[in-house]
């Protein structure tokens, strides 16, 4: 290296050290951002707790050296998110759009199906259930996570973006208007593993309805830094340094939070992961499990016997009998030997697993974790087994998970409904080469949004259907509403099926045209 070289070096680090080179050490070092520190090591704490990374456990062996293994844990974590995303959220989920009915009933003259097939479409595409019930899952464990469209090759597409990604920058009393979104990406550089950091800031302007974002790429050798400020090309050629999107009435990222008060920060618009107030809990009875199987493994029949009964004894040459004794497995690990003793015996020990003490204590933590994040006695425990039940029973049993399941989604209609209109509004701007995906101002033209969640788990679809019938027979309830309910279905495609069904039985009926109606089967406004 040159002097010069090496002068170029000096002066290089000494800006990245006095913060002229616009280096990183972590998000919250952003003059943009004031996010506590404290809630970026939370959301990791809980992604390791999600993983199921516990810390090694320390002891002293017999003779008295210091040890440490891989504990034997239960990953509760990820058991209680993956039961509620599941009960949330999956395949019976239906998404239904339709444009919003007047006063008088009628539609606006847009093709009604138009919306819906659209979206349904886009959500396909982006194998939208699957995905978000995965993203779901790993946002009730961290608290939060967002789902952001883009347009990628004249299509619209959908990022998701996880709690450690997601920085809110400003929010309001119903959601967060501007946020700091981090894309990750490593390569090689000469050998070299290297980090470069996307920092997308999107903020959002609710007078002008617009929204901008401005992007800046970081470099870093380091896996836990953000590193030096570089160019943009250094991520990619054409991404552009700020980007304004008009005509917007929201954020086009849509937010998800884990219901409840952030008790960890008050003053933060995020969320806490499931087990965020109960990690006590789950260490106990990760300790507690962890012992037992420890117990087991330790506690195998030993016999110990003297040296001389193990040692074996070469055969001796020319003897035509083998005087040697047979010697053990390599394996076998049940018979110990010890010195030879003056009147010492064989000795058996047989060590008594504390297994009745063990799985007491082990379902003591288990019962309290359950109380602590909102499930139903027995959702983790395993003293009471729930067999041949009916649905209505079911419900009573799971009535506490049944209303944190309510709780988580009310949030989540918060997000889709958010998430289809950023969507909708995306696709009517010119930004697939210079035309709009569909030509609809859902502004001026307001929408309905129907989400059907599927609760067979909760609800005895048979006993409601039996219900639901005997109601509309007796003239207490709409067909429409009858066919929301039990199929999932909107109430344009409600109305639909009702009429379609009104034309079948019409081109059935073989009574003069003058008798029709008369005995009810001309339906009415149903």
């Amino acid at each position: 290296m040159t002097l010069i070289d090496s002068l170029k070096s000096f002066f290089k680090k000494g800006k990245v050290k006095v913060g002229m080179g616009n280096y990183l050490k972590t998000i919250t070092d952003h003059p943009n951002i004031n996010l506590p520190p404290s809630e970026i090591w939370r959301i990791q704490e809980d992604l390791r707790y999600y993983r199921n990374d516990m810390k090694n456990v320390h002891y002293f062996n017999t003779y008295n050296q210091k040890k440490e293994r891989k504990p034997h844990t239960l990953a509760l974590t990820k058991q209680m998110s993956r039961q509620l995303a599941s009960l949330v959220f999956n395949e019976g989920m239906t998404v239904s759009i339709q444009p919003h009915a007047d006063e008088q009933g009628m539609t606006v003259d847009q093709g009604d199906d138009m919306l819906d097939q659209f979206i349904k479409k886009v959500l396909a595409d982006n194998n939208f259930n699957q995905n978000y019930e995965e993203n779901l899952e790993l946002g009730i464990a961290t608290g939060g996570f967002a789902i952001r469209p883009y347009v990628e090759n004249g299509t619209i597409k959908l990022a998701w973006i996880g709690a450690d990604q997601f920085v809110p920058l400003e929010s309001n009393t119903n959601e967060i208007t501007s946020a700091a979104i981090i894309n990750k990406r490593t390569v090689s550089e000469h050998d070299i593993t290297v980090w470069y950091s996307l920092l997308e800031f999107h903020y959002y302007d609710e007078v002008a309805h617009t929204e901008t974002i401005e992007n800046e790429v970081y470099r870093s050798e380091e896996a836990d830094k953000i590193g030096q400020n570089v160019p943009l090309s250094n991520w990619d050629e054409n991404l552009p340094e700020k980007v304004v999107f008009s005509g917007l009435s929201r954020p086009t990222f849509a937010y998800f939070k884990m219901p409840g008060k952030n008790n960890f920060a008050v003053e933060s618009p995020l969320g806490v992961g499931v087990s965020e107030n109960a990690k006590s809990i789950i260490d106990a009875a990760n300790i507690a499990y962890d012992q037992y199987v420890r117990e087991v493994q330790l506690a195998k029949r030993r016999v110990f016997v003297p040296y001389s009964m193990i040692r074996p004894v070469a055969k001796q040459e020319g003897d035509l009998f083998d005087g040697g004794f047979p010697q053990f497995d390599e394996d076998e690990d049940v018979f110990m030997q010890f010195k030879d003793k003056e009147g010492t015996s064989i000795t058996q020990v047989d060590t008594t697993i504390r297994n009745v003490q063990y799985t007491a204590t082990l379902q003591y933590h288990l019962h309290a974790l359950e109380n602590n994040v909102g499930l139903s006695q027995g959702t983790l425990t395993t003293d009471g087994a729930i067999n041949d039940k009916t649905a209505t029973e079911v419900v009573s049993d799971n009535s506490a998970t049944y209303r944190t399941r309510s709780s988580i989604i009310t949030q989540c209609e918060k997000q889709l409904y958010g998430l289809i209109r950023s969507i909708l509004e995306l696709a009517n701007l010119p930004l697939f080469d210079g035309k709009t995906l569909i030509n609809y101002d859902i502004q001026k033209n307001p929408i309905d949004i129907n989400l059907h969640f599927e609760d067979g788990v909760f609800v005895d679809k048979n006993a409601q259907a039996k219900q639901d019938m005997l109601i509309v027979q007796q003239g207490m309830m709409p067909k429409v509403e009858f066919l929301q309910r039990n199929y999932g279905l909107s109430e344009e495609d409600a109305k639909r099926w009702v009429q379609d069904a009104q034309d079948d039985a019409a081109n059935d009926d073989v009574l003069p045209n003058n008798q029709k109606g008369m005995f009810g089967d001309g339906g009415g406004d149903e």
